[in-house]
């Protein structure tokens, strides 16, 4: 097929989008996330900074809100906090893409060049993925970001992988190197290993990692980058069977640490550890930024249950943008983008109280459902059983909890009283005596971070119809309540 043929496949995914825009349902629409116009998406793709602009790219449905034949969708900032709309970057149009332009990323080339890698995904047998997939490694370049030139496919796995996937390509020296996410032979999940002196030509390395589960059958979205003298490799193991509180979603995400250089194995010091105790987390990609930090984008959505954000013609959303760091003790610290404080709007800082047993404060009686909480307790001077927050609370009585419950030692995100979707809850372990917690709600998403960022709990939500407010409450005992600062926020969007 002829550059024709994409531009044409590009015009009907427009098209698509468009009519599912114009009867798009806002009520749980992100203000500050980023989503598609209409349709569905799920795993971010090709982050990078180019062109004096950040830009997301990301796996995108726009023939429904439903998961279907992948294109990439694409959105980009000066700033990482406003966002503004581009066209359909990718649409299936070659053989090898046929059945969708699967996950990828992205790296300027020496010619100043976006040059993207994705993986060209056709089913064996026409249909679906009973007979296996057929997955190849494909190329396309840009010279503004916006508009590319399919160069087709750079990378072909060996024939008996049921799975191989998802390329991260970075440059260490004056080589490049790319990632993929495996299914060997003998059914066990890997992350496979290519270098490549021009970004065309590629050689197999080595086999980087294996999961040591046995029941992990494929590494999805592996990505491999370095923070101080360490490097960090994260992936989304498929196939591991709930434990504890570990593994409890369908699709999971984590992390090992360890020691690499090119030309030699990959040295774990780490366990795996998990990326985010959240129920909707899931394929994290990192880029750097122009200053040297480390960022990361995830998607917030599911495969193993409807969410009913796709009766209102839109389905998935990315997370905010993370700065990422590594402690001493080498676990991953995730913090929000020191940007996102230009979001706030109309602060109000409730300074240092006690609050009483089992009292209930209101914080906002009306606009949360757009907002972020900072908030510090002192838990060796108070007594409560849990302390925490109530948002998306409706007259009605619904409301989502992130709380801390003493006698668990965690932090819970519940949403069990949310309105609308999926209930149940999740948490994360608190290891200190200083509870300080940053909550982002949006329309339809809650995400937490807890403490430096050594633990996060990101989870979609779809709240009850009707105002909505933000609440403390403490339940048998009291509460220390050190600091408290509740923002509005402004949406994220240049125009929509």
């Amino acid at each position: 097929m002829s550059a024709d043929d994409h531009r044409a496949a590009l015009r009907r995914a427009e098209t698509a989008v468009t009519g599912l825009r114009a009867v798009r349902g806002d009520r749980w629409y992100p203000r500050f996330h980023i989503a598609a116009a209409g349709g569905w998406i799920n795993d971010p793709n090709g982050l990078c900074y180019f062109g004096g602009r950040y830009h997301v790219f990301f796996q995108h449905h726009p023939f429904g809100s439903a998961w279907g034949p992948m294109h990439w969708g694409h959105v980009s900032s000066a700033d990482l906090v406003t966002w503004r709309r581009e066209p359909i970057a990718l649409a299936p149009s070659l053989e090898a893409d046929r059945d969708g332009v699967f996950s990828g990323s992205a790296v300027v080339d020496d010619d100043g060049n976006l040059v993207v890698f994705y993986t060209g995904h056709r089913w064996r047998n026409g249909v679906d993925e009973t007979d296996g997939n057929l997955q190849v490694q494909c190329m396309a370049v840009s010279r503004n970001g916006v508009d590319f030139d399919k160069r087709g496919v750079v990378v072909t796995g060996p024939a008996e992988l049921p799975h191989f996937r998802d390329p991260k390509v970075w440059r260490t020296g004056d080589r490049y190197f790319m990632v993929f996410g495996a299914c060997s032979a003998t059914r066990r999940g890997e992350v496979w290993l290519y270098h490549s002196a021009d970004l065309a030509h590629w050689e197999f390395d080595r086999v980087l990692y294996q999961d040591p589960d046995p029941g992990v059958y494929m590494l999805e979205c592996p990505d491999l980058f370095a923070l101080g003298e360490h490097w960090v490799l994260t992936y989304c193991p498929m196939g591991a069977e709930p434990d504890g509180y570990l593994f409890r979603n369908g699709h999971n995400a984590g992390y090992v640490v360890g020691d690499w250089a090119p030309g030699s194995d990959f040295r774990p010091l780490t366990g795996y550890q998990v990326g985010d105790w959240g129920a909707e987390y899931y394929a994290p990609q990192s880029f750097s930024a122009p200053d040297g930090r480390q960022l990361s984008f995830a998607w917030m959505g599911q495969f193993d249950y409807r969410i009913v954000t796709a009766d209102d013609g839109w389905c998935g959303q990315l997370t905010i943008p993370r700065e990422l760091s590594l402690g001493p003790d080498l676990r991953l610290r995730s913090r929000p983008a020191a940007e996102l404080t230009a979001l706030r709007r109309n602060s109000v800082d409730h300074g240092a109280f006690e609050l009483g047993r089992n009292e209930d404060r209101v914080l906002l009686s009306r606009g949360g459902e757009c907002c972020e909480i900072e908030l510090t307790v002192d838990l060796r001077a108070g007594t409560a059983e849990r302390i925490g927050l109530a948002v998306n609370h409706t007259p009605g009585g619904h409301e989502t909890l992130v709380a801390y419950d003493d006698l668990a030692r965690r932090v819970l995100l519940d949403r069990r009283s949310t309105g609308f979707g999926e209930r149940g809850y999740r948490s994360a372990p608190l290891n200190t005596d200083e509870l300080r917690l940053r909550v982002f709600v949006d329309r339809g998403s809650v995400e937490v971070f807890i403490g430096d960022g050594a633990a996060t709990l990101s989870s979609i939500t779809q709240p009850a119809d009707g105002p909505r407010s933000v609440q403390l409450y403490c339940e048998s005992g009291t509460a220390a309540v050190t600091g408290l600062v509740v923002h509005r926020l402004r949406s994220g969007w240049e125009q929509d």
